[in-house]
């Protein structure tokens, strides 16, 4: 794994991050129905997470000499809160490979910091994928 190989694969990440803010903000915009209460305040508070992670990836990104991402990952369309819910699942999931891939990557580039850091990502993001699923399990179709 090549410097250059590991800041590209980081802002893959950072796009990822940035596009989660906007998904988590969106939604809890357009949270409707007699959930939408409990649904703002679960979107709301995912947000300071995906922050703290693009912040670190940017710090990182730019430690090893590269720029930062500025443009976010697209977020999906969701027409109903059952949808922003899968819609964030799938999204917490890949988020979840990506780190655990990334962190792999980064004991191979030799940095044990980073590799740290991505093993806690890894820990955050399956816990927001866990709780998401939970609240899918008896929801409403």
């Amino acid at each position: 794994m090549d410097k250059q190989t590991m800041i590209e694969n980081l802002n893959q990440d950072l796009a990822g991050e940035l596009g989660a803010i906007i998904q988590y903000i969106t939604y809890a915009a357009k949270a409707s129905g007699p959930f939408r209460p409990q649904l703002v305040q679960f979107f709301m508070a995912e947000v300071p997470d995906e922050q703290a992670h693009a912040q670190f990836l940017a710090n990182k990104i730019a430690a090893l000499g590269g720029e930062p991402a500025t443009e976010p990952r697209p977020v999906p369309s969701a027409s109903n809160n059952r949808a922003m819910l899968e819609a964030v699942l799938a999204a917490e999931r890949q988020a979840t490979r990506d780190y655990a891939q990334r962190a792999e990557q980064a004991a191979e580039f030799g940095d044990k910091g980073l590799q740290l850091q991505l093993e806690n990502m890894v820990m955050d993001e399956s816990g927001h994928a866990q709780e998401t699923e939970r609240m899918l399990r008896d929801w409403p179709l």
